[in-house]
């Protein structure tokens, strides 16, 4: 018995190199389906000279990778930076391409978008974006299922970029935006079930809960600790991994590093990745230049190394939907403190393999800390139970279901009779 291969047409709003936990799915997810024998159109941003250089120069595993597989092709549409966070590319508006012509030339058996709401242009709310439904005239047209994969909170990230007061007058309108823009889609799934309960809640329509967001478990691993950055230090670490922007509260780490430091006072906190407030963080980094460690963008077995020699990985962000690196630390053995998010009580489990601190309380999220870092045995029970209780998301498991859920919506059976 063998699976009958689908023809897929995936959208993506972001992709490689632009270095985002949704690039890294997408890029995973891409290959998976390759590996299973699907051809794959991945329809994708393209990068320009009008995004800062260090975008481009990202070693992150992207088209050349993928090309080895016959069963792959893709297409890189034109894109502007967004407005309020020039390394986000946005698709420039339908008129300077076009989907449907590009799903009238691949006839897929299904579509998927990814990031939809960000192509479509609600996080600059419609100043940018390709400025309708992606994927949606060819879908209805040919009744071919089309499917929207939700990564992030976009009503979080409108919120962050727009500020509270600009974010209160449009408000009441953010069900309607959301209704519209869901009611598009066959299916509307959601990695986390606290953030489809979110999102129906503002009437979001065929809302679905699929754990679709793995990771490599065999990669994120304790025995990465031989990649250690900094073998000869043997400071107890706090690590945070991920883009640097208002959104992630990262400035709240800076916030939180003195409480921490005058209970346990050798304490490290590095800071590994970049984005808009690289400047202010460094700025308010100066005042700590033995304690806090600003260490930019880290890839490769060097990320594996920081992953696996932290002693604590903190996450102060309120906009998560099932983080990427808050799996990646617990599959490396290592206990997380995050706040509480949408998903993250769905990853930490209080007092097995982390802690949850109060959003937007910095010496809530600093006592939390502590009292791993004061308490040997809590850390060692941490730790030994932090990569059991993730690895029901490797990514092998997760992509199975989310397979199984594209044939169930395209309605052939999953196997055929294998030729002798």
């Amino acid at each position: 018995m063998q699976k009958k291969p689908l023809r897929i047409a995936l959208f993506t709003g972001l992709y490689s190199p632009f270095l985002t936990g949704v690039s890294v799915a997408v890029h995973q997810r891409v290959h998976w389906l390759l590996e299973q024998g699907h051809e794959v159109f991945l329809i994708h941003p393209q990068i320009n000279n009008k995004y800062p250089q260090q975008v481009g120069n990202r070693p992150m595993s992207g088209i050349e990778e993928l090309k080895s597989f016959p069963n792959f092709s893709s297409y890189a549409f034109p894109t502007e930076p967004l407005i309020f966070y020039k390394s986000l590319p946005q698709p420039l508006n339908y008129r300077h391409w076009s989907d449907t012509k590009l799903l009238e030339k691949f006839q897929p058996d299904i579509i998927i978008v990814e990031e939809a709401a960000q192509m479509r242009g609600l996080y600059s709310m419609f100043l940018q974006g390709y400025g309708k439904p992606v994927g949606v005239d060819y879908a209805k047209r040919t009744k071919t299922p089309i499917i929207s994969v939700f990564h992030t909170d976009i009503v979080a990230y409108i919120r962050y970029y727009f500020g509270n007061i600009l974010f209160g007058f449009i408000r009441p309108i953010i069900p309607l935006l959301v209704k519209q823009f869901s009611s598009a889609y066959d299916l509307n799934i959601f990695s986390s079930r606290e953030q489809l309960s979110k999102y129906q809640k503002l009437k979001c329509q065929q809302g679905e809960y699929v754990p679709y967001q793995g990771i490599n478990c065999d990669k994120f691993h304790p025995r990465n600790i031989c990649y250690d950055p900094i073998p000869k230090d043997k400071r107890p670490t706090i690590l945070f991994v991920g883009r640097i922007t208002a959104e992630k509260n990262v400035t709240q780490l800076l916030d939180a590093y003195p409480l921490i430091a005058a209970q346990i006072p050798d304490v490290h906190l590095v800071i590994v990745g970049s984005g808009p407030l690289d400047q202010e963080i460094q700025r308010r980094a100066q005042k700590f230049p033995h304690g806090v460690t600003i260490w930019g963008e880290s890839h490769g077995t060097e990320l594996l190394g920081w992953f696996a020699r932290a002693d604590v990985f903190i996450n102060p962000s309120v906009t998560e939907n099932f983080c990427t690196t808050n799996n990646e630390a617990l599959a490396s053995g290592t206990p997380v403190v995050a706040v509480i998010a949408p998903s993250t009580a769905e990853q930490v489990m209080v007092g097995d393999n982390g802690f949850l601190a109060e959003p937007n309380n910095p010496q809530d999220f600093a006592d939390k800390i502590i009292t791993i870092l004061a308490n040997p045995e809590l850390k060692a029970k941490l730790s030994q139970q932090a990569r059991p209780s993730i690895l029901e998301f490797d990514w092998s498991v997760c992509s199975q279901k989310f397979e199984d859920r594209l044939y169930q919506l395209v309605g052939i059976p999953q196997k055929v009779d294998s030729i002798s």
